[in-house]
């Protein structure tokens, strides 16, 4: 590990991670694939905001008010600044990434949206991958069903890689839009947005990349990337649930018609019509989660003061050791890249003859490691593969070489008791 990158001075901002389970055992979290756990810093400032500050936002002419709608706008600039957005009016708030997708694909074949480039109907096409989390295909075959357009993907290689060998047949003049995870919540694959990003402005598609395994991880930078729209979410990112973001280019969002309609997204309304705020105001409606983007703010901070490239340096030494060490597990398979190129901190195997339900509840009761076990929210893939579930161990900033010790030990166990 890296001498500048102090993983005990870091776990001792977790509170959570001095914990003792029952039993008297240590807390091992290797879940934050799933949700990252909090540093004392954003807690204290989530707390401070409730306790002495709290009021609504944009609305109240009092000090609460106004101090709410400075620290919530400020949540804002300190997001786009982590994103790298060239404008904090691309910013836009929502509860969480599935909500960010979502409020994308509405904006495609809307009767009340006459820009061409998000018109859709039977002979249209979208593309997705079958990498996805649910949450980057339901909305698209809803969208599907709802146009009549045509749903197409991208299938995965036995390594776990996106499979490009048919770009050009794929990504074609009847494409509207591609959205795929720029790092998989499964196999770890970072994918290669460049390439499929350089076919999607050939035939004038939009591209929209699912972050929110990339995003707490490692340096995104909306501009560099190139991309039209980008989603995340904050409880991924040492932030609270229920806050999300989205990032689009600002003429898009100025083209999308409202997701939500309510308070505080309008310019003006009558009986029979409204006018609506600009972005990102109007894609806020009602009171948003205040508390939650001051949080992420917070969070966002605090990453950033570790250092987001000292960060992805760390977890490439965790996954670098996990992967050695997870190969010496007699019957242990990993589902994804076995190697560290283009790969995050997540690794998702099965063990020979032994559900994936089992391995979580003996890890969890006999040694305090929490995984996730299942699908994953990524059912397709696991379909693909040919497995009904997985073991998901993933990395964060704090964790270390021995609880990747730990859960070897444990999945030594695992196989002692099904012997």
């Amino acid at each position: 590990m890296s001498t500048e990158f102090d993983v005990e001075r870091i776990r001792k901002d977790f509170p959570v991670l001095s914990r003792e389970l029952p039993g008297g055992r240590p807390l091992v979290y290797l879940d934050s694939g799933n949700s990252s756990q909090k540093p004392a810093q954003v807690i204290e400032v989530m707390r401070e905001h409730l306790s002495m500050h709290y009021g609504n936002v944009g609305r109240a002419m009092h000090v609460l008010g106004a101090e709410s709608t400075e620290a919530y706008e400020a949540a804002r600039d300190k997001v786009a600044s982590f994103v790298g957005a060239p404008s904090r009016d691309e910013i836009v708030f929502t509860k969480n990434a599935s909500e960010a997708l979502n409020l994308v694909a509405y904006a495609f074949g809307n009767p009340i949206n006459e820009d061409p480039r998000f018109m859709m109907g039977p002979g249209d096409e979208i593309v997705i991958s079958e990498m996805e989390h649910h949450s980057n295909i339901v909305p698209w075959q809803l969208l599907a069903r709802r146009t009549g357009a045509t749903l197409r993907w991208f299938s995965v290689t036995d390594e776990g890689r996106l499979d490009l060998s048919n770009l050009d047949e794929l990504v074609t003049e009847r494409t509207k839009i591609v959205s795929i995870a720029h790092q998989s919540n499964v196999l770890g694959t970072v994918n290669p947005v460049a390439r499929v990003l350089a076919r999607a402005r050939q035939v004038g598609a939009l591209m929209m990349l699912d972050a929110s395994q990339s995003v707490p991880h490692k340096p995104v930078d909306v501009a560099a990337l190139g991309v039209d729209f980008l989603a995340f979410t904050g409880h991924k990112a040492a932030g609270p649930s229920g806050i999300g973001v989205l990032w689009a280019r600002a003429e898009l969002l100025e083209a999308m018609p409202p997701f939500l309609g309510g308070g505080e997204m309008i310019e003006a309304v009558w009986m029979d019509r409204s006018t609506y705020a600009p972005a990102p105001h109007k894609f806020e409606a009602g009171t948003p989660p205040i508390v939650e983007a001051i949080g992420l703010g917070a969070a966002v901070d605090y990453l950033a003061s570790v250092g987001m490239e000292a960060i992805a340096a760390h977890e490439r030494e965790l996954v670098r050791y996990a992967l050695q060490e997870l190969g010496e597990v007699p019957g242990l398979k990993v589902v994804g890249p076995t190697g560290l190129e283009d790969r995050g901190g997540t690794v998702s195997f099965t063990l020979e003859g032994i559900h994936p339900h089992d391995v979580g509840q003996i890890l969890d009761d006999e040694f305090g490691v929490a995984v996730r076990v299942g699908h994953h929210c990524a059912r397709p893939l696991h379909l693909r593969f040919g497995i009904p579930a997985t073991t998901r161990a993933s990395f964060y900033l704090y964790n270390t070489p021995a609880e990747i010790d730990a859960l070897v030990r444990g999945l030594h166990h695992v196989r002692k008791v099904f012997a």
